[in-house]
C-alpha cells in the first residue's frame, strides 16, 4: 500500500533500514508493523480508507490545536508558533515568559510573524502566526502565557545553548582515569560486591596516581525481588540507585551487634568467585530493615529532617517507585511477575485500589523511600571526594539506553511507552534474527506532548553528581529499532533529534556535566556530524580504530578522534588477555553463537592476523617497556607477550582523543568477560565477576603501578 507507506514516513516509522554489516543489507519493514506503529500513534490502517483518513488528520493534526506542550528552541532563535481564529491577528498579543526554576518574570521584545498560512477546519478559518523573541533570554526552560483579546494559551519554551558543556581543564591537556564496573570491586570490607564506600575509596586511588576520571556502569535501581536479574542495563527505574551499592556499615543508625548473627555467611559470600546476588542483597535488605526501624525510633533531628527534604524533593516520581517495590513485593510471592499481569485497577498508578494499597503499606513504601535516601547520600559523598580531592572530570556516569518493560517507569507512566513493545537490535552478521532487548520505548509523540518531562528527568538524575554522562547507544536519540512484543522483527522509529540534542546540551550546561555518546553500531551518515556540533565526545575503542572495517591495520594515536573518550574495550567486550588467547571465541563456538566449525577456525585465523596487527602498530609506536621488549612474535602456544598491556595502555594514552580510561581487568590480565551479548545468565555469568584483587591491594601490586607509570608517560 503505497498510501500507507507515505503514512509511516510521515510518523517517523521507518519502511526500510540497513543493518550495521559490511554489506549493508537493505530490509523492508513488514506492512503489519507499519500498521502496528501507526495504531500507536493513533491512526487507523485497517483499509485503505481508512489510511486515507489518517493521513488527512495527519495533516490536519498541528491546526487542532493553539499551541504545541513544549517549543525545544536555540538560544539564538527562540520562537513559536501559534494557531489562532481568523481575525485574531488583528488583535494586541501578549507574550509572557516566566522562568521555570526560581519564578523570575522576563519582559521580552518580540515580532508576529503572519505568513498568510491558513486552513479551514470544520465551518472555522484558522490562521498560523509565528512569534519570534527578539530579546536575549538565559538558557533554560520557561513557561509562556499569550494573551490574544480575551483568550489565553499556555505552553513551555526550553531555551537551550549552541553546544554542551565543556570542561575547561579539557582544553589545558588530554586526561585519563579508569573505567570500573562498581559490583565487581572487591574489599577488605564489602559484603561480596563492590559498594558506595569501595567507590570512595578508589577516589583516593586515583588521586594518588593521577586520573581524573572513574567511569561507572549504570547505577540504577534494578528488581527488588530479584535481585539475580543483574544488568545495569535493565533496570526499573533511571531516576533512582540501586539499594545493594548501600555500604551497609556507613548507614548511620549501623552498629557492629548488627551483622554478628551473619558472619559466617558474609565470609562465606565473600569468598565466592562471583557475585552472589541472590544471597547478598537479601541480607542487606534484612540488615537494612533493622536500621531504618531504629532510624524511626533514634534517628537524629537533622537526619530525619534531611529525610523529609529528600522524599519531597524527589515527590511523585519516588512515590510511584517504592510503591511499585512494595507491589512487586505482595504480587509476586517469590515468584516472577510482571506489573502487565497485574489485576487491571493494579495497573493505574491512579486508582482508588492503588491509594488504598498505599495507606495499608505505608511503612514498607517508607523503607523503600529510606533505601533511595541513603543510597544517594552515600553516593553524593563519594561525589564530594571527588570535588575535595580535585579529580578534574569526577564521575563519569552511564545512562542506559531503555528501561526494562516490566519496569516501575513504564507502569507509572505507560501512556509514554510503547505498548506491547520493546527496543532492540535489527539483523546483523552475529544476529541474524536481531535481539528482543525488553526494554521499554518511548513513545516520541507521547513524549514531546509531554513536554519532554521524562526524557528531562532521566537526564537530570543521570548527571547528578557527575562531570560526565555517557549515554549509552547515543543513536537512540535519533530513532530505535522497537519489536512488537509478538513479533521476532521490528523496525525503526524516528525521533525529534534536534529537541533531543538541544535538550542534552540544556541539561549538560544547566549541570555542568560533559556529554559523551556511545555510537558502536548500526550509525547513520551523517549523526556523528550532528554529535560533534553539539559537542557531543564520541568513544573510540581500540578494536574498533582499524581501517577497512574492522579488517585493516591499527589506527596510530595520532589518527585517534580528538574529540573523544578513548579505551581498550567495553564491558560487552574481551578484556585483553582474553582478546589476545582467543579465549571469547572459544566462547562464542561452545554457546553456539559461532555455529560451525569452520567459522570459528576463520575466526581464529582473523584473529591471529589482528594479533600481529597489533604488535605491529606497538613497535610502529613505540610503546613497549624499555625493561620488557618485544621478544618474539608471540604465536598461539607461546604465552602472555610479557608488557603487552602496558605497551596497549601507552598506545591508547598517546592518543589524540581528550580522555582515555583504562580497564582494570586489563591491568589485572583478566581473561573473562563481564557481559557476553546475546546469552542470559544461564549460559554465562554476566554481570557477575570479581575484580581478582582487592583495592586496597591495588597500589602494591607491581602490574597496577607498571600500567599507572606507562598511561603517564604520555598524560
Amino acid at each position: 500500500m503505497e498510501k500507507l507507506h507515505l503514512l509511516a514516513e510521515k510518523l517517523g516509522i521507518a519502511t526500510e533500514f540497513c543493518d550495521a554489516g559490511m554489506t549493508r543489507c537493505k530490509y523492508k519493514a513488514d506492512d503489519n508493523i507499519l500498521k502496528f506503529f501507526a495504531w500507536q500513534f493513533g491512526c487507523h490502517t485497517c483499509t485503505e480508507d481508512e489510511v486515507t483518513e489518517s493521513l488527512r488528520q495527519l495533516e490536519e493534526k498541528r491546526w487542532h490545536r493553539a499551541v504545541e506542550a513544549v517549543y525545544v528552541c536555540n538560544e539564538n532563535n527562540i520562537g513559536f508558533d501559534i494557531i489562532v481564529p481568523s481575525g485574531f491577528e488583528e488583535e494586541y498579543i501578549d507574550v509572557a515568559f516566566k522562568a521555570q526554576e526560581g519564578k523570575k518574570s522576563f519582559d521580552v521584545s518580540y515580532d508576529v510573524i503572519d505568513n498568510g498560512e491558513s486552513r479551514i477546519i470544520g465551518k472555522e478559518r484558522l490562521n498560523r502566526l509565528q512569534i519570534n523573541i527578539t530579546s536575549p533570554l538565559p538558557i533554560g526552560y520557561y513557561n509562556v502565557e499569550i494573551k490574544i483579546g480575551h483568550s489565553k494559551y499556555r505552553t513551555v519554551v526550553a531555551v537551550a545553548p549552541k553546544t554542551c558543556y565543556e570542561n575547561p581543564a579539557l582544553e589545558k591537556g588530554r586526561l585519563w582515569g579508569f573505567s570500573i564496573q562498581l559490583y565487581a570491586l572487591q574489599s577488605e570490607h564489602n559484603w561480596g560486591v563492590g559498594d558506595f564506600s569501595d567507590l570512595y575509596d578508589f577516589v583516593g586511588i586515583c588521586k594518588n596516581c593521577g586520573a581524573n576520571a572513574i567511569g561507572l556502569n549504570p547505577l540504577n535501581v534494578l528488581q527488588h525481588n530479584f535481585p539475580e536479574e543483574a544488568s545495569p542495563y535493565a533496570s526499573i527505574s533511571r531516576l533512582f540507585l540501586n539499594p545493594i551499592y548501600i555500604d551497609v556499615s556507613s548507614v548511620p543508625e549501623f552498629s557492629l551487634e548488627d551483622i554478628l548473627p551473619y558472619n559466617t555467611e558474609l565470609e562465606d559470600i565473600r569468598k565466592q568467585k562471583q557475585i552472589a546476588y541472590g544471597r547478598v542483597y537479601p541480607l542487606k535488605i534484612k540488615v537494612l530493615e533493622k536500621l531504618y526501624q531504629r532510624f524511626l525510633a533514634y534517628g537524629t533531628p537533622q537526619r530525619r529532617k534531611d529525610f523529609e527534604k529528600f522524599c519531597k524533593e524527589k515527590g511523585q516520581d519516588l512515590d510511584c517507585l517504592c510503591a511499585f517495590q512494595a507491589l512487586s513485593e505482595v504480587k509476586s510471592q517469590g515468584k516472577w511477575s510482571s506489573w502487565r499481569s497485574w489485576e487491571e485497577e493494579y495497573k493505574n498508578v491512579y486508582s482508588p485500589e492503588i491509594e488504598e494499597f498505599c495507606e495499608e503499606h505505608a511503612e514498607r513504601i517508607n523503607f523503600f523511600k529510606f533505601l533511595q535516601f541513603e543510597a544517594e547520600r552515600q553516593f553524593a559523598r563519594a561525589a564530594k571526594r571527588c570535588e575535595e580531592l580535585g579529580l578534574a572530570i569526577g564521575f563519569y556516569r552511564d545512562l542506559a539506553v531503555g528501561v526494562g518493560q516490566d519496569s516501575a517507569e513504564v507502569w507509572s507512566r505507560p501512556e509514554l511507552f510503547f505498548e506491547n513493545a520493546g527496543a532492540g537490535a535489527p539483523p546483523d552478521a552475529f544476529f541474524p534474527a536481531g535481539q528482543k532487548w525488553g526494554l521499554g520505548a518511548f513513545n516520541p509523540q507521547s513524549l514531546k506532548d509531554d513536554a519532554y518531562q521524562a526524557f528531562i528527568k532521566i537526564l537530570r538524575a543521570n548527571m547528578s553528581h557527575a562531570g560526565a554522562l555517557r549515554i549509552d547507544h547515543v543513536m537512540g536519540l535519533l530513532r530505535l529499532y522497537i519489536i512488537p512484543d509478538d513479533k521476532e522483527v521490528g523496525t525503526y522509529i524516528y525521533y525529534n533529534l534536534e529537541d533531543m540534542l538541544n535538550l542534552v546540551a540544556l541539561e549538560s550546561q544547566l549541570q555542568k556535566c560533559i556529554v559523551v555518546g556511545e555510537s558502536i553500531g548500526n550509525v547513520p551518515d551523517g549523526f556523528l556530524d550532528s554529535l560533534y556540533q553539539k559537542r557531543i565526545y564520541s568513544l573510540s575503542v581500540l578494536w574498533s580504530e582499524r581501517y577497512d572495517s574492522g579488517w585493516g591495520d591499527f589506527m596510530p594515536p595520532e589518527a585517534f578522534a580528538p574529540y573523544a573518550f578513548a579505551s581498550v574495550g567495553t564491558h560487552d567486550m574481551a578484556p585483553l588477555k582474553m582478546w589476545w588467547f582467543g579465549y571469547d571465541i572459544e566462547l562464542s563456538h561452545a554457546l553456539g553463537l559461532i555455529k560451525s566449525e569452520q567459522e570459528k577456525q576463520g575466526a581464529y585465523k582473523k584473529r591471529e592476523n589482528d594479533r600481529w596487527k597489533l604488535l605491529c602498530a606497538l613497535d610502529k609506536s613505540g610503546v613497549w617497556p624499555e625493561d620488557r621488549p618485544r621478544s618474539g612474535n608471540f604465536l598461539y602456544g607461546e604465552g602472555y607477550p610479557e608488557g603487552i598491556d602496558e605497551a596497549v595502555h601507552r598506545y591508547m594514552a598517546k592518543s589524540a582523543s581528550s580522555v582515555f580510561l583504562a580497564q582494570l581487568e586489563d591491568i589485572l590480565q583478566v581473561d573473562k568477560m563481564q557481559n557476553l551479548p546475546g546469552t542470559d545468565r544461564d549460559k554465562h555469568p554476566n554481570w557477575r565477576l570479581k575484580l581478582p584483587e582487592k583495592i586496597e591491594r591495588l597500589e602494591s601490586l607491581e602490574a597496577f603501578s607498571r600500567n599507572v607509570a606507562a598511561i603517564r608517560k604520555e598524560r
